[in-house]
């Protein structure tokens, strides 16, 4: 309405110029001939009402409402004096209504930053409830309404504690990361067509991995004995692990799970089909292949464990990890340079293992 009144009012105002050099009698002649038109289109009109929108109306009664009633009576009006005057009537009724209209009062728009915290406290804390996250607010001393924050997880499509509560695959992973084992069998080609089965283990707290062997045949005496060695070498180095990821190959024997069992390890099966729930050992499976395998003609059993070995050495000890914010699972991240030889720049050496395949980068000291 109000882009259709100034339309108006504009539209309006240069005709208002047009008529300024305009003679007195031109004047009268226009006037007689629009109200000759306008009776016309009354006639063709008959009973029926013209439709006037809203910023007609206003503009209408603005321009005739300051004329005496005499006056109006003598104008040909497509509408009665007294409709005009009713329309002026509602404008000011509704201009007086807006200005003495209470301003809206209520509690202010809750903060950006507040909703950010509480759709992260909910996604951190899947168990926590709308009145459990208003008492963390509260300790952190954020002011907020219990009712509030129901309503920023309402809004968010965010479900009740009790039906979000169940804890997921991915969550559990984190949580139990340095109580976790996780093992698969990768398979090779020697060039000879051989084909050789090798058993490796990975933490998923550290990512470190311990080759427990290959073999051409994966009897179960070799796999339980694998097993029994992986038990020495986890107490050996005094690590507290609970759960050992692996999948339904049928590989293990139940000699394999006993042993772990002995040594207060259980086993979680992964699905059938499902690399994803033992993604960290599927992932180790892949970087050998691409990084190792892929690139080495292996000629035997004993070849093989060589090449392994140092690729165990270069992933524990070398390899940075994104999931440990670039470190080796076995060495930390060294100091920054932030000061590079201004003449000779960064001196970087180059070692290499398995004859150039392995590329390991240091400083010169």
């Amino acid at each position: 309405m109000l882009m259709r009144l100034a339309y108006l009012a504009v539209t309006n105002a240069f005709s208002a110029l047009r008529l300024l050099p305009i003679s007195d009698r031109d004047k009268d002649v226009e006037i007689l001939v629009l109200r000759h038109q306008l009776a016309v289109l009354q006639r063709q009109l008959g009973p029926s009402r013209p439709g006037f929108t809203r910023a007609d109306r206003a503009f209408l009664s603005a321009l005739l409402a300051p004329l005496p009633r005499d006056v109006l009576h003598r104008l040909q009006l497509l509408v009665r004096p007294d409709t005009v005057l009713r329309w002026h009537r509602d404008l000011m009724r509704s201009r007086h209504a807006r200005a003495s209209r209470p301003r809206r009062t209520g509690r202010p728009r809750t903060v950006g930053s507040i909703r950010m915290l509480v759709l992260r406290l909910v996604k951190e804390n899947p168990q926590w409830g709308y009145r459990r996250i208003h008492g963390e607010l509260a300790i952190l001393g954020v002011k907020v309404a219990a009712s509030t924050v129901w309503e920023i997880l309402k809004a968010e499509g965010i479900e009740p504690a009790p039906e979000r509560a169940t804890t997921t695959w991915s969550a559990f992973l984190r949580s139990q990361a340095e109580a976790i084992l996780a093992c698969d069998f990768l398979e090779t080609v020697t060039l000879t067509g051989q084909r050789l089965h090798v058993l490796a283990v990975i933490e998923h707290a550290t990512r470190r991995i311990r080759v427990l062997g290959a073999t051409i045949h994966p009897t179960a005496d070799w796999v339980t004995q694998a097993a029994r060695n992986l038990v020495m070498d986890i107490e050996d180095a005094g690590l507290t692990v609970k759960y050992l990821i692996r999948d339904r190959d049928g590989k293990y024997p139940l000699g394999f799970d006993a042993v772990l069992h002995d040594a207060g390890i259980k086993v979680v099966l992964s699905g059938v089909r499902m690399p994803r729930m033992n993604s960290v050992m599927e992932r180790w499976v892949l970087t050998c292949r691409r990084e190792l395998l892929d690139r080495v003609l292996i000629w035997n059993t004993r070849h093989l464990m060589h090449v392994l070995r140092e690729f165990e050495i270069h992933y524990n000890f070398h390899r940075p990890h994104q999931g440990l914010n670039q470190a080796a699972p076995l060495r930390a991240v060294p100091t920054p340079i932030t000061e590079p030889d201004r003449i000779n720049g960064l001196c970087i050496l180059r070692d290499d293992r398995l004859g150039g395949t392995l590329h390991e980068y240091r400083p010169a000291a």
